[in-house]
């Protein structure tokens, strides 16, 4: 039985209805709703073969729906495919960069196949978003994980697409490069981009998203935000809490803040 957590009415980055996908058959998606708003940050959790990935490729015209309607900015998946591309982004499981380039040469040459005025400013403005200006004439090769996926984002905002769609884009990172990402996803919704997130991982969603959706068998079981979904179980009744540091409070103790721009990383800030 699916728990719904009441939503106030508001227009929608991203609406979905009744969308169904069968796979043979194997039926990974049956009946899915949800309802984004623009310029928020929406997490979808579900542990593998959930059907996260198969919805995301629904959305972004790579897969049709075999029932079910789904809109995004406005424009109807199935019916209107080229509005739908004009309007989202999409970064992957794994960061889609050229090695063989220069952080730099990588944005200017998207900027470039995009058509776009002004690829070396649009370039420069992106790699000081990201914190990467210092890395810029490097070779992406000699980028750490959170580096290379930041600057994968960085690819996926050239020409300024109102909604990006971000499939797990911490997937085996360190907890180094999860907290970039975490804070170049915060940059996006800070300048009005909507984001649709997919993750596995329950302390991302917690750190990000204003709303939260739990996919499980093909069906959305849970969708609200972190208050009201906390909200679906008792409280636990303690006399006294002795309150622990966290691993993350741990981990930047013990590192530094690695906020700042990353050119003090040398050459050798390739994962191990």
């Amino acid at each position: 039985m699916t728990t719904t957590v009441p939503k106030s009415e508001a227009p929608a980055a991203i609406r979905v209805h009744g969308i169904e996908k069968s796979f043979k058959d194997v039926q990974v998606l049956r009946g899915v709703d949800l309802k984004i708003t623009p310029g928020s940050i929406f997490a979808l959790l579900g542990s593998n073969g959930a059907g996260k990935t198969t919805l995301v490729r629904i959305l972004s015209t790579l897969l049709p729906a075999d029932g079910g309607t789904a809109s995004v900015d406005d424009y109807d998946v199935a019916t209107q495919p080229a509005d739908v591309r004009e309007s989202i982004s999409l970064t992957g499981q794994f960061a889609a960069v050229d090695e063989m380039l220069t952080g730099r040469e990588n944005l200017v040459l998207v900027a470039k196949l995009r058509h776009l005025k002004n690829p070396d400013a649009i370039a420069d403005d992106l790699l000081a978003r990201f914190t990467l200006a210092g890395a810029g004439a490097r070779k992406a090769a000699t980028y750490s994980g959170g580096m290379r996926r930041r600057l994968d984002i960085a690819m996926s905002l050239i020409g300024n697409p109102p909604i990006i769609f971000l499939d797990e884009p911490t997937t085996g990172l360190d907890p180094q490069g999860r907290i970039e990402v975490w804070q170049a996803i915060k940059q996006l919704v800070d300048g009005g981009t909507t984001v649709l997130l997919t993750t596995q991982y329950l302390d991302e969603a917690e750190q990000l998203a204003e709303r939260i959706a739990i996919l499980h068998q093909g069906r959305i079981i849970v969708d609200g935000s972190l208050t009201e979904l906390k909200q679906l179980l008792p409280p636990a009744k303690v006399e006294y809490v002795e309150k622990q540091p966290t691993l993350e409070d741990v981990f930047l103790t013990l590192v530094g803040d690695h906020d700042a721009d990353d050119s003090a990383c040398g050459s050798a800030g390739t994962d191990k």
